[in-house]
């Protein structure tokens, strides 16, 4: 029999496997949940990715895409008239305000860093980026500690289900601004 020609067969799974950890979380995630998700068959998903490491890399990749795509639409960050700490606190606003369960997402796969070494580099990457972005308004220490206040805020809205408090966002940034 010919194989079928399903071009976007792999995105499909990536997708899966986000809605996948959404709905379930990482304790969820195999690759016949995935599959059925997809609904492809449970060969494609180990044919696309050998492992769920190889998946949840994918996945997070995608996440931190998306991310990069809120920093970038914002613009606001390369604008050195622009007040750095109420720019910073807005997109975090955005970003929070977006789907959820995309953040939810991001942090959870983030933190199986800590479990998964193959996740680190990507966890890191995003951080980095975020970092290097934040760094063209000021020195690179500063920007790294504006991005671990960041991570703290975020972590504890999910954490906790309080609103996001921007202009509380806004004055703890600004504290770290020279």
């Amino acid at each position: 029999m010919p194989r079928r020609y399903d071009p976007d067969r792999r995105q499909r799974i990536i997708d899966a496997a986000i809605r996948v950890v959404g709905d379930k979380g990482i304790a969820g995630l195999s690759h016949r949940s995935v599959a059925a998700e997809a609904d492809v068959p449970l060969g494609s998903t180990t044919y696309h990715f050998k492992t769920l490491d190889d998946l949840m890399v994918a996945a997070l990749r995608q996440a931190n895409e998306d991310f990069a795509k809120v920093v970038a639409a914002r613009g606001q960050l390369e604008d050195p008239r622009a007040d750095l700490a109420g720019e910073i606190a807005a997109l975090i606003g955005d970003w929070l305000a977006g789907d959820r369960t995309g953040v939810e997402l991001e942090y959870e796969l983030y933190l199986a860093a800590l479990r998964r070494p193959a996740l680190r580099p990507v966890a890191a990457d995003c951080m980095q980026g975020f970092v290097e972005a934040v760094a063209r308004r000021t020195d690179p220490v500063t920007a790294r500690a504006l991005v671990a206040l960041v991570d703290g805020i975020c972590l504890q809205v999910l954490l906790t289900g309080t609103p996001y408090d921007e202009e509380y966002a806004r004055e703890m940034l600004a504290r770290l601004i020279p």
